[in-house]
C-alpha cells in the first residue's frame, strides 16, 4: 500500500499545527470565498448555516463514484450536512439547503472512518467538506491512533480558500473539485457566487500543485492526485468549451476529467426554463468532442 500523506505529516509531528491553524480560522471564518467572518466556535452561522458542531447526513461504502474511487469495496463516504454554494439546482438540497442530518463528534467521525476502512473501503471520501474542514482535520490524530491509513478524497463544488488549501497540503491524497462554471454571470445567477470561475482556476492549479495527475496502482485504485468533475447542463451554461480547455492548457492534458450527463432539473431549477430540462445526447457528445480535441483523454 502507497504511504499516505497526512500520516507522514503526523509522524512529523506537523499536524497538530495545521489543526491550530485551521480552528483559528473558524473564530472569524473565511473558510471559503464568502468570507462571513463569524464566529463559529460560538455557534455564529454564515451562508453555509454551518455552525460549530460538525454535522453529517450518512456514511457508508459507495459505489457510485468514478471507478478509480469504488475499485472493488467501495468509496468510503461520507456527506457533510450544508454547504457554501447552495446551488439552485442541487440534487442533494435536503443535505446542503435544509440541513438534514445528524451532530457528530470529532471521536465519532474517527469511529466512522475506522469502520468504512475495516469494511474495505478504498478511501475516505468526504463530500462538501469545505465548510467544516478544521473538524474533519481535528478528528484525523484519533483515526490515525487507531490505524487509519487510506487515502482521503475532498469531495468539493471548487469554491474553496486558497488558504485553507495551502492548510491541507500534505493531508488530502485525492481531490475531487467540481469544476462548475466559467462565466460570471451562470455563477452568480445558479449560486450566487460571481466570483466563482476566477476562484475555481486559482483553486485547481493549488491542487494540481500538491497532488499531480491522478495516479492508479495495479489494480486501477487512485492513490493520490486530481479528479476533475464537470457536469454539463443544458444550453451551455456550463461553459464546457472554457473550463475543458483551462484543465487541458493550464494543468495538464493527462488531468483526470469525468465530463458529466447526471443533470436533472431539481430543487429550484424550475424557475429558470434555461435549465428546466435534462441534457440532450447532443450536447453530451459535444462537450466530449470537447474535451478530445483538448488533448483530454482520461475519465470519460
Amino acid at each position: 500500500m502507497h504511504e499516505t500523506a497526512y500520516i507522514a505529516l503526523y509522524e512529523k509531528g506537523e499536524l497538530e499545527e495545521r489543526i491550530d491553524a485551521l480552528r483559528e480560522i473558524l473564530k472569524e471564518c473565511r473558510l471559503c470565498p464568502r468570507e462571513c467572518k463569524l464566529n463559529r466556535l460560538d455557534g455564529e452561522k454564515g451562508y453555509c448555516q454551518a455552525g460549530a458542531d460538525l454535522t453529517i447526513s450518512s456514511a457508508f461504502p459507495h459505489f457510485g463514484e468514478e471507478p478509480p474511487l469504488v475499485g472493488h469495496y467501495g468509496s468510503g463516504t461520507i456527506f457533510l450536512t450544508n454547504c457554501n454554494l447552495r446551488c439552485i439546482f442541487c440534487q442533494n438540497y435536503d443535505i446542503s439547503h435544509l440541513g438534514q442530518g445528524e451532530r457528530i463528534t470529532g471521536s465519532e467521525l474517527a469511529q466512522y472512518m475506522i469502520g468504512l476502512q475495516r469494511r474495505g473501503c478504498h478511501n475516505i471520501n468526504f463530500v462538501t467538506p469545505t465548510h467544516y474542514v478544521p473538524q474533519i482535520v481535528a478528528a484525523l490524530p484519533e483515526a490515525i491512533g487507531l490505524g487509519l491509513e487510506v487515502p482521503l478524497v475532498y469531495n468539493c463544488g471548487g469554491y474553496e480558500s486558497l488558504e485553507v488549501i495551502r492548510l491541507l497540503d500534505g493531508i488530502v491524497d485525492i481531490y475531487m473539485p467540481d469544476a462548475k462554471f466559467s462565466r460570471e454571470e451562470d455563477a452568480t445567477r445558479y449560486c450566487n457566487a460571481p466570483n466563482y470561475p476566477q476562484v475555481m482556476q486559482k483553486i485547481l492549479l493549488e491542487m494540481h500543485r500538491q497532488v499531480g495527475d491522478l495516479m492508479l496502482d495495479e489494480r486501477g485504485i487512485a492513490y493520490r492526485g486530481l479528479l476533475i468533475r464537470h457536469l454539463v447542463m443544458p444550453n451551455g451554461v456550463a461553459g464546457t468549451k472554457e473550463t475543458l480547455s483551462f484543465i487541458a492548457k493550464r494543468l495538464s492534458v493527462h488531468s483526470y476529467v469525468n465530463v458529466m450527463d447526471q443533470y436533472r432539473p431539481l430543487h429550484r431549477s424550475g424557475e429558470y426554463p434555461e435549465i428546466d430540462r435534462r441534457i440532450t445526447y447532443r450536447e453530451y457528445r459535444e462537450a466530449i468532442k470537447i474535451a478530445k480535441g483538448e488533448g483530454l483523454y482520461r475519465g470519460f
